[in-house]
């Protein structure tokens, strides 16, 4: 983290777990356990169902809640999507787009892309994620594919956006998987975000620019990826379902300013 640039921010990714009446149980336990100091922001993206309860439930406090995945269209046919502006009306902050999870199921750059300007155009902080596979990185070509993932999903995004825009870095390969990337392997593709960022849009924005690690970081393991400079936080999975564990990775972000 450099904290001098950009403030932390450790996000939940609930995926398909929880009903809204265990979403509410969860907050009041996370609350009554959650540090008063302000290291870090705090978002948790949780099923669509849950979305009311759980912002209902976090009222008055810093924990802001996301959704897990939007559509670029504002309405019409769409059976079974969620429009941005139906996602801001219940009281989101945050929505994640373009998880490997919903790339699996066929989910493109391309939608990506718009889903990134559609959550802007509403006020949505988008988390936008990128990745490799296992045979993609034993191939060498991370840097590669990652660059385009990156380049594809701002495309037609101008400058003043990107502060708002989160990027989540997420190596298929850790996900679920009980593997993770160590410290060094999470640095050296982050800081290659950044570069991409600052390649495109210069020096200042690259560093304000939050870049978060999402592949299997949990409380044993995030004090020591979040002491890397370009790894501003984490999109956390199945750590982020226990208030324990998901407080213990919200204090790791209390480390030296660097």
């Amino acid at each position: 983290m450099n904290r001098k640039y950009r403030k932390p921010l450790i996000a939940g990714n609930w995926k398909m777990n929880k009903t809204p009446t265990e979403a509410k149980e969860f907050m009041v336990n996370f609350k009554g356990i959650l540090p008063r100091s302000r290291w870090c922001d705090i978002a948790l993206c949780v099923p669509a169902v849950c979305i009311p309860a759980a912002v209902r439930a976090v009222r008055e406090t810093r924990i802001a809640i996301g959704a897990e995945n939007c559509n670029a269209n504002a309405s019409g046919a769409y059976t079974g999507e969620i429009a941005t502006n139906m996602l801001v009306d219940a009281g989101c902050k945050y929505v994640i787009i373009g998880h490997s999870e919903r790339r699996a199921m066929g989910e493109t750059d391309q939608d990506v892309n718009a889903k990134v300007k559609a959550a802007l155009e509403a006020g949505l902080t988008p988390i936008m994620c990128c990745g490799e596979s296992l045979e993609q990185r034993e191939s060498g070509i991370t840097e590669e594919w990652v660059t385009i993932q990156i380049k594809r999903g701002l495309e037609g995004i101008e400058a003043e956006s990107i502060r708002k825009i989160v990027i989540a870095y997420e190596p298929i390969w850790a996900i679920g998987t009980g593997r993770t990337a160590t410290p060094e392997q999470a640095e050296e593709v982050c800081e290659l975000i950044r570069a991409i960022i600052r390649k495109q849009y210069g020096a200042k924005i690259a560093r304000a620019t939050v870049i978060l690690y999402g592949g299997s970081m949990n409380e044993k393991n995030a004090f020591d990826l979040l002491a890397k400079p370009d790894i501003d936080g984490g999109l956390i999975g199945g750590a982020s379902l226990v208030p324990e564990k998901f407080v213990k990775i919200i204090e790791a972000t209390n480390q030296p300013a660097v």
